[in-house]
């Protein structure tokens, strides 16, 4: 067996709206991401681990927003079809660590929302998709509440 790991990382503006697209549901708030596609943060950054764990560069080679295909587009569909570019590789996910940075709205009521909807569409079990939130305390573009982060982990198999 061969274990492979991948790191993402994603951020976004934040800007007013009528809600947040964050790791494949809308959480209500008078703020939302602002972005090529849905700018959902946590799932771009999940896209860009599972990629770089198998090798495939990253979203924004998957997936440049210079291409209007990607133009307003749900991330979840590009996250199924990152995850269908791994397993056609002959990989499997054996799990998924993620932390999202956001100084408001709080998210934690959310976060096993995002863990259904998004091990759904990877074929996981919650139990092996972690998702985190925390602050910044204030500090820098997330603590005044001007973007978002994310950061994940993938650890890819194959035998």
């Amino acid at each position: 067996m061969k274990y492979k790991v991948g790191i993402g990382y994603d951020v976004h503006r934040l800007g007013e709206g009528d809600g947040l697209v964050l790791g494949g549901i809308v959480v209500p708030s008078g703020l939302c991401s602002v972005g090529h596609s849905d700018a959902d943060c946590l799932i771009h950054a999940i896209i860009d681990a599972m990629l770089g764990a198998a090798n495939l560069r990253d979203i924004g080679f998957q997936y440049p927003d210079s291409n209007p295909d990607y133009k307003g587009i749900d991330s979840k569909r590009l996250l199924a079809d990152a995850f269908k570019k791994i397993t056609d590789k002959g990989y499997k996910i054996e799990n998924i660590d993620s932390t999202i940075c956001l100084q408001t709205p709080k998210v934690g009521k959310y976060i096993g929302q995002m863990q259904q909807c998004l091990a759904e569409i990877l074929n996981l079990d919650t139990e092996d998709l972690t998702i985190k939130a925390t602050t910044t305390e204030k500090l820098g573009f997330v603590g005044n509440s001007s973007g978002i982060a994310a950061y994940a982990v993938c650890l890819l198999s194959r035998d």
